[in-house]
């Protein structure tokens, strides 16, 4: 079975390498990144005059290339696919979804997500971006007017929070509707708002009423904090840290794994096992930073643990919040095409 390792069979652990552009670069996206996402109580009023290179829905895909193309723990990517899904069908699923997020911002997040959905089951088999589809929806129908310039990430946010308060019954009914077309794994019966059940009138009280146990739900009734407040500034020191971009993007996914539970492994497996994940990806974290052997041999052994029970242990939810992560900074500028060309040594595969 495939697990991350720190290098090839029989070499020497290797120090991250970037160049000395690139790693001026970074260091200046994590100083922007730090700026413009911390808390409420120290806003940024910077704001950088610059017009998008991407469009939303070219944005939305690159930002699910990228972060399934990472070797992230648990989660297919370039170097790893489960038995019943490959990295092709999130390939393929990132350039379906394109055309329902440019919709977002004139038709509505409802009906971006339903587009985005019935896209996605066009083009490949099975669910592979719900969780995402649902984080990117919201963020792609910030006013597509104000794109002429990069909003900083407090109007982003602003922009963002006024759009989720216009929700109506018409989103909650598209976006019921595509949930039941995706038919995503482990979705137990609630007796609150359940998926199975006519849509409510306010999406957002079903939001409200899933976000203790979905992270992902959890997002539209706190303003997207954890994205705003949490990985993008995580992702930021990364890259001031010198660390390429891949290995900012995983020690993110592993913080955040250690941080809160993730919603798709408590689903399929349990509260406990999903308690376990966080215990075990912080186990991860207190090893060392990415090139240390110790860190490099936690995350592999992360990997294996989370792949061992048919890939039921698999972290989509933190995946999804890296993806939207990934958004956000390539619309609000922190990031740019080239971003991830800048190579680094990032873990290599092999079979275990």
């Amino acid at each position: 079975m495939p697990r991350l390792c720190p290098t090839r069979e029989g070499e020497p652990p290797r120090e991250p390498r970037v160049t000395n552009d690139s790693a001026a670069q970074q260091a200046s996206v994590a100083s922007s990144a730090e700026r413009s996402f911390a808390p409420r109580d120290g806003r940024s009023e910077a704001r950088l005059e610059t017009k998008p290179s991407l469009s939303v829905g070219q944005a939305a895909t690159l930002a699910c290339l990228w972060e399934v193309s990472v070797p992230k723990p648990g989660n297919v990517h370039r170097g790893t696919d489960f038995e019943d899904l490959t990295f092709f069908d999130f390939v393929t699923s990132a350039v379906a979804i394109a055309p329902a997020m440019e919709m977002a911002a004139g038709q509505g997040i409802g009906a971006a997500v339903l587009e985005a959905v019935g896209a996605t089951r066009a083009a490949v088999s099975t669910n592979t971006n719900l969780g995402t589809i649902l984080l990117l929806a919201p963020l792609a129908a910030v006013r597509s007017d104000l794109d002429e310039v990069t909003l900083d990430a407090e109007q982003f946010r602003s922009q963002l929070e006024q759009t989720l308060q216009g929700l109506g019954s018409a989103d909650a009914e598209h976006v019921y509707e595509a949930i039941r077309l995706a038919q995503p794994g482990g979705l137990d019966e609630v007796d609150e708002m359940d998926v199975a059940d006519e849509a409510p009138d306010d999406l957002l009280a079903a939001m409200r009423a899933a976000a203790a146990r979905d992270l992902v739900a959890r997002q539209y009734t706190n303003g997207f904090a954890e994205v705003f407040e949490v990985v993008v500034p995580w992702i930021g020191r990364g890259l001031a840290q010198g660390w390429h971009l891949a290995a900012s993007l995983v020690h993110a996914h592993v913080q955040l794994m250690a941080a809160h539970p993730d919603s798709l492994i408590a689903r399929k497996c349990g509260a406990e096992t999903a308690a376990t994940a966080c215990r075990r990806a912080a186990a991860v974290l207190s090893a060392g930073e990415p090139g240390d052997e110790a860190y490099e041999r936690g995350l592999g052994d992360l990997d294996f643990w989370l792949r061992s029970d048919g890939h039921r242990r698999n972290p989509g939810t933190t995946a999804d919040l890296i993806a939207a992560s990934l958004f956000v900074m390539l619309r609000i500028g922190l990031l740019d095409t080239g971003s991830m060309t800048h190579r680094v040594e990032v873990p290599t595969l092999h079979d275990a």
